[in-house]
């Protein structure tokens, strides 16, 4: 719709240009009027503000005046029309888009709020689109989100005051990513979001090692620096090449490609029964490898032993090739 809005926007100034051009030459070239004058008289012609002629007009001059008088009534009737459509219809797209933006957000439950939409931002973005997690971006620059708003859910404003985070549905919300460039920003965000919700699991970038403290004091549970996790990690393709070269084959990032999956036990209980990961079985069901054991109170074992009992609320972490990742996926209706 703003298109044909558009289209007749440049239309109509293209009449007004066409209009003044012809008033110009016709002046010019009946009255033998010098440029100056005859822009002048084109000009208070098609205004009708009433000024005084340049010299008195001739008969033909005359009717040319009445011409142009005549057409630029009905193209500035024309052009102020299609201008003030086009500027109420901007706006009511826009009212009307914003308010079913605002309804998706509403409807959104134990969803991830990510805080800023720069580098660390996006790329969060990405993976929890990949992994089709609900999730709302707060940005506060425009330009942003006016070349993203078809692909995500946007919040326009500050991820430090009370009503934005509300407005993402912080109160509702499981996950709350924040991203922005300074530290001292993300630790205003983590103590507001840790006020309104004091349930949600808060992660946090950060760039000094010296915030990672204060972060933590201010609310957030896991705190991360991608600048020293980049570094870790080309030092590591020096000592140990070919062992992070295959860590990066381990791919996660959702679809047909997934090589590992997080598993609760519970979505296994309700179809084995299982007490021990013996029981479970699974590398003879699916062909995938249990690497991982996470116990309830987050204590982490790697390659745990056959015979370990399984607590509930505990999880596991499974290791396949992405055809035996969607096996498990289907047999144990996971995800």
């Amino acid at each position: 719709m703003l298109k044909l809005f558009r289209s007749k926007f440049y239309l109509a100034l293209t009449l007004m240009f066409a209009m003044l051009s012809m008033g110009v030459l016709g002046y010019r070239i009946l009255a033998d009027y010098t440029w100056s004058e005859a822009l002048y008289m084109t000009i208070i012609t098609v205004t009708t503000v009433g000024f005084q002629e340049v010299r008195p007009l001739d008969t033909e001059t005359r009717l040319f005046t009445v011409v142009l008088i005549i057409c630029s009534v009905f193209i500035f009737a024309f052009a102020i029309s299609v201008i003030t459509e086009y500027i109420l219809s901007r706006n009511t797209l826009q009212t009307l888009k914003q308010k079913k933006v605002k309804q998706r957000i509403d409807q959104l439950d134990q969803h991830v709020i990510v805080c800023g939409f720069g580098r660390n931002g996006s790329q969060a973005a990405q993976r929890l689109e990949m992994y089709n997690r609900p999730f709302v971006i707060i940005e506060k620059n425009r330009e942003v989100i006016e070349k993203f708003e078809e692909e995500y859910l946007f919040v326009e404003g500050d991820a430090n005051e009370d009503e934005v985070l509300l407005e993402a549905g912080v109160d509702r919300a499981n996950y709350l990513i924040a991203t922005l460039p300074e530290d001292a920003a993300n630790l205003f965000v983590v103590l507001t979001a840790r006020q309104l919700n004091k349930k949600l699991f808060i992660i946090s970038r950060a760039s000094q090692i010296s915030s990672v403290k204060k972060l933590q004091l201010a609310g957030a549970d896991k705190v991360i620096m991608p600048d020293k996790i980049g570094g870790d990690h080309m030092a590591s393709l020096v000592v140990l090449p070919d062992l992070i070269t295959f860590m990066d084959k381990l791919s996660m990032e959702g679809g047909t490609t997934t090589n590992l999956e997080e598993v609760e036990i519970e979505d296994f209980r309700d179809q084995v029964d299982c007490n021990t990961l013996r029981d479970l079985d699974l590398r003879r069901k699916t062909g995938c490898t249990i690497i991982g054991y996470i116990a309830p109170d987050g204590k982490y074992i790697i390659n745990p032993e056959a015979d370990l009992p399984l607590e509930p609320k505990s999880k596991v972490i499974v290791l396949g090739r992405p055809e035996q990742i969607r096996k498990l996926n289907q047999m144990f209706h996971i995800g």
